[in-house]
């Protein structure tokens, strides 16, 4: 894309403004570099970039990429066989660490299942050498300096040194203490040519004997090593020598393992500023609020509320900016300083950013197309040296864009046609229109030209836009209107500003009448344009009413479901209770039985009977409860001592003998009295009430609803053998002489356990295996 246009459109600030968010010396390499892409593929590529780095920052706060050196310098070395210093080394070692890091880094997010589109292949890229990387990093500090880990000798040396500094600071002190001072002009050790030395008077200078290594500037003060730590300082020089050549011959091993991996480590550096920059390129579109450009297949631009980025936020002004669809022109027209050149910028410069991979300063949604070459021509290009005029200068501007202009190129044209005769001017752009029309790119023009508003009104794909101005504060908003074209404001401004009447209303009679009758007509839309927004914004203001209305009753009905979720929670808590009450004792029945059993007193029937018919209460009908007809007419059937009552739970007939103070009730049901409650007996008409008395009895019969069969296959045990129990009690009430217990083969446990329970029982004649016809030992037939 022509570096003209990018200058113009002030795409170098937006780049300045990335920036300063690198923190490598690649990564400003590459953003010098950065430039709108003219081929789809890639410019999807650099804003998926862009959009991962986004997620990274909304979810981890950035990129973790070191400050990072250029290697290129240290590359040359290497491979011409030099090698490098500490600091080199280490600006290396710091990109290997950086890719370790990075890895590792991006190794977690996989682990989060974060979803990224490019930077998960961006990182494979990157290749680790964790060898050569924890080398370097237990050799140098990032400052490059050698570290005693680095080899054995070196760190040897290096104690021998620190013990020798030690005996020679002890050895000094002499001097400086005592009486020793006296001889001193400052009672100070310090070093000259890297040696310990005293400042001594020099009229005392063979007291200490030694070496003298310097003298004050005035003669009075001599540096002298005394005698006693000669040797110790000699020692030392020797020591220090050694430590030099030992960090020498570490330095330079470290070369010949770095030399081979070179090319690697520099890709990584190349890779790593890559990330530097999509880390710069993502803080920059949080700074600016931007969001993700989308791409239009149809080559349509629809930018919403969009801004321009080098404004300040507080002032701008957002503007809807749409083209290329029904329209592929834009004339936009409307006082001077309205905003007409900055609304022009706003699509030039937003468009350019998406295509460098850059978030765009506007709405979600918005969409871009991807132009081959943006051209502009804006602002005054008049060259003293090239003695061009202002319309010389933009015809030769516009010339060159016409010979240029493609179908995938956006063309920017401010003030058409200016710089000469009206008429002329108009005319001249008029034909330029037609001229780059016809190469079906995509114009958005700014002009005064009354001309060129009738010309978009009657001219296809082109259409009339203005920038909105204030007639009461005489001021524009700088709101772009797209199908209206601006109306000439010169007549009511000057009139608000003071202009004398008569001289307003002689302006506008010398106006033509066609140029008359345009004014009004766009007064007209304008009016038209103001009450539809009026309206709409009433509507929009009953919608949100509305939609307030819509989320009450939402939240509403979301509480009522979930106090109705409630509520049935909370009764089957308390059903549980009931349950966990009825099963406890339900238990105590059971273990009160089997205590018996042990013991070995032996269960009377009546006994078996009652113990039955208090588990049988222990049972809640939920339906009988909560029907309210059933327990309406149960009220009319009020229970008292006498009445004949039927026992539901069991089928039979019986006379209520007694009413205990629990609300429970004693039937006489032949020679056996069982306690029931209200809800288990259903009152039936009296003997009493017939002509002849009959004796009252009860008769032992076969109930209808009670099978010969008990099928105790698929049960746990616990459960077989109470149902069992429970069957064999109502065989016996309905008068059944035999019945068939079937508990299959499977395991033997069940076989066993009702063998045992069979066995148990006082009411059970005898009991044998079925035939074979009839299931053989998996059924079990029983004589009561």
């Amino acid at each position: 894309m022509n570096n003209k246009a990018l200058n113009v459109l002030e795409f170098d600030k937006i780049k300045a403004e990335i920036g300063k968010f690198l923190i490598t010396s690649r990564g400003h390499a590459l953003l010098k570099k950065l430039m709108p892409m003219s081929v789809e593929s890639i410019v999807q590529r650099l804003i998926d970039q862009t959009k991962d780095g986004m997620d990274i920052v909304r979810l981890k706060g950035e990129i973790p990429v070191r400050k990072l050196a250029d290697l290129n310098d240290q590359a040359n070395r290497l491979k011409k066989d030099g090698n490098l210093n500490g600091t080199e080394l280490a600006a290396i070692g710091q990109v290997l660490k950086n890719t370790s890091e990075l890895k590792e880094f991006f190794e977690g997010l996989h682990d989060d299942a974060i979803d990224l589109r490019q930077l998960y292949d961006l990182n494979d890229d990157l290749i680790d050498n964790p060898s050569l990387t924890t080398r370097i990093n237990k050799s140098l500090d990032e400052s490059g300096r050698v570290l005693n880990a680095a080899s054995p000798d070196l760190k040897y040396i290096r104690e021998h040194i620190e013990r020798l500094n030690d005996q020679i600071r002890h050895a000094m002190e002499q001097f400086t203490r005592g009486k020793n001072t006296k001889y001193l002009t400052e009672s100070i050790v310090t070093l000259r040519d890297d040696r310990f030395v005293v400042p001594v008077k020099t009229e005392y200078r063979a007291k200490f004997g030694g070496v003298v290594h310097d003298q004050s500037a005035s003669g009075q003060t001599l540096y002298i090593e005394p005698q006693a730590v000669v040797g110790l300082n000699n020692q030392l020089h020797d020591d220090q020598t050694s430590e030099k050549l030992e960090e020498i011959r570490i330095l330079n091993e470290l070369s010949d393992l770095v030399r081979p991996e070179i090319d690697d480590i520099v890709k990584n550096n190349d890779v790593l500023a890559q990330f530097d920059l999509i880390n710069a390129k993502a803080k920059y579109a949080k700074e600016i609020k931007g969001t993700e450009p989308l791409i239009s297949k149809e080559r349509v631009v629809d930018l919403k509320d969009a801004k321009h980025p080098l404004i300040d936020p507080k002032r701008v002004v957002a503007n809807d900016i749409k083209i290329g669809d029904d329209y592929q022109t834009m004339l936009i027209t409307g006082p001077n300083t309205g905003g007409k050149t900055i609304t022009m910028k706003t699509l030039g410069l937003i468009q350019a950013m998406a295509q460098a991979g850059l978030f765009i300063p506007a709405h979600e949604e918005s969409e871009v197309a991807v132009f081959d070459e943006i051209f502009v021509d804006i602002g005054d290009e008049q060259s003293i040296e090239q003695n061009l005029s202002t319309f010389s200068s933009h015809m030769d501007n516009i010339i060159n864009i016409i010979h240029k202009v493609s179908q995938n190129s956006l063309v920017l044209i401010d003030e058409l046609g200016a710089g000469t005769d009206p008429q002329e001017g108009a005319s001249i752009a008029i034909a330029i229109l037609e001229k780059l029309a016809k190469s079906n790119c995509m114009i958005m023009a700014t002009t005064h030209y009354p001309e060129l508003k009738i010309f978009a009104y009657n001219t296809k794909d082109t259409i009339n836009a203005s920038m909105e101005f204030d007639d009461k504060s005489l001021k524009p908003t700088y709101r772009l209107l797209i199908g209206i074209p601006g109306a000439s404001n010169a007549f009511n401004i000057a009139g608000r500003l003071g202009m004398d009447r008569d001289v307003v209303e002689r302006g506008e009679s010398l106006m033509s009448g066609e140029s008359q009758d345009l004014n009004n007509m766009i007064t007209d839309l304008e009016n038209r344009r103001k009450e539809f927004e009026k309206k709409n914004q009433e509507l929009d203001t009953q919608l949100a009413k509305n939609k307030e209305i819509q989320d009450d009753y939402e939240k509403k009905q979301v509480a009522l479901a979930n106090s109705k979720d409630s509520e049935i929670q909370a009764a089957k808590v308390r059903a549980n209770q009931i349950v966990a009450k009825a099963k406890g004792k339900s238990d105590k029945i059971i273990d009160h039985l089997r205590e018996m059993e042990r013991k070995g007193v032996a269960v009377k029937e009546d006994q078996l009977i009652s113990a039955k018919t208090e588990l049988k209460n222990l049972h809640q009908d939920e339906t009988v409860k909560k029907n309210r007809v059933l327990r309406r007419n149960k009220r009319k059937q009020a229970l008292k001592v006498g009445d004949e009552v039927k026992a539901i739970p069991y089928g039979q007939i019986g006379t209520i003998v007694r009413k205990n103070r629990n609300d429970e009730y004693e039937v006489q049901l032949g020679i056996l009295k069982m306690k029931f409650k209200s809800d288990d007996l259903e009152k039936v008409q009296s003997s009493k009430d017939n002509d002849e008395p009959k004796p009252t009895m009860v008769r032992r019969t076969k109930s209808t609803g009670l099978s010969s069969k008990l099928d105790l296959r698929g049960k746990r045990y616990e459960e077989a053998m109470t149902e069992l129990d429970s069957y064999i009690d109502e065989a016996l009430l309905a008068g059944y002489n035999q019945v068939t217990i079937v508990h299959g083969f499977g395991t033997g446990v069940i076989r066993k356990g009702v063998t045992k329970y069979l066995q148990g029982n006082p009411r059970v004649k005898s009991f044998g295996y079925a035939p074979a016809s009839s299931g053989g030992s998996g059924a079990t037939i029983v004589d009561l």
